[in-house]
């Protein structure tokens, strides 16, 4: 990374420069060499953290836009029915991916911290994942899940999904959920519990769905979790169901939302 490199070579010459010309012994011109990187690394990491952060908000800025345009659509569309159901449905779908291919595009000016920001490429795969798994491009999201950063829920949740759609084996599953599960904080990750419960339901293992639930009760306050937990301890497997969570779950691509079709009522076209 240059700024490695720079503010090592930046720290070697205060060392040089204090030990050479006798201002300090050699112990303390190491001492102050040392501190000239930490702070020049410091220095360096504020100003590219700004820039970068203003870069990610472009990127932001165009999803959250995208989402406002498409809670309008649905507005309209609850207060006049569009005529196909599916159509509509195709209509949102395009949207979204013209404004993930938008956000893509626009992530890529954040391409030239790469030698310049520890990690960078690591957070910019991470934004990159969660924006192609939006739109099913499963192909692209394979690719970069090795590079990601583990640390929220949604990637947790979103490796478990992958691994499940792609039937792998069951204690691989567990053992990434274990390890990524220890990192979660208090009172959040209710997704991920959920999800690894839903797993085992899949699999015909009631029991560990169940001590997966408990586990998750102890640290986090959820109507879901507290439901289906309620429904496994009652041997009511058929009744489990994480659609609690709502789009959090749905966003996984793993069900699908049941649509309620309601008739309309021939006297709804009257007028009195």
């Amino acid at each position: 990374m240059y700024t490695l490199l720079l503010n090592g070579v930046f720290g070697t010459l205060v060392l040089v420069l204090f030990g050479a010309t006798h201002l300090a012994n050699w112990g303390w011109a190491s001492f102050w060499g040392i501190l000239a990187f930490i702070a020049g690394q410091a220095g360096v990491g504020f100003l590219f953290q700004r820039k970068m952060k203003a870069d990610m908000a472009g990127v932001t800025a165009i999803m959250e836009e995208a989402q406002k345009r498409m809670r309008q659509k649905v507005q309209q569309w609850q207060m006049r029915p569009p005529g196909s159901v599916k159509q509509a449905q195709l209509e949102m779908e395009q949207d979204q991916r013209r404004a993930v291919e938008q956000a893509l595009e626009a992530s890529r000016v954040l391409e030239r911290y790469y030698n310049w920001v520890p990690l960078i490429n690591k957070q910019l795969a991470t934004v990159r994942v969660q924006l192609y798994w939006s739109i099913k491009d499963f192909k692209q999201v394979d690719a970069l899940l090795s590079q990601v950063i583990y640390i929220e829920p949604l990637m947790i949740a979103i490796r478990m999904a992958r691994m499940q759609m792609t039937n792998t084996e069951l204690e691989k599953i567990e053992a990434f959920f274990k390890k990524q599960s220890a990192k979660i904080r208090y009172g959040q990750g209710a997704i991920v519990y959920a999800l690894m419960a839903w797993i085992y339901v899949q699999a015909k293992q009631a029991d560990a769905a169940h001590k997966i639930l408990i586990e998750a009760s102890k640290k986090m306050e959820n109507a879901t979790i507290k439901q289906n937990l309620e429904h496994l301890a009652n041997n009511r497997i058929n009744q489990f169901s994480n659609a609690g969570l709502g789009d959090e779950w749905y966003a996984l691509h793993l069900e699908q939302p049941k649509v309620k079709t309601q008739r309309q009522s021939p006297f709804a076209q009257r007028h009195f």
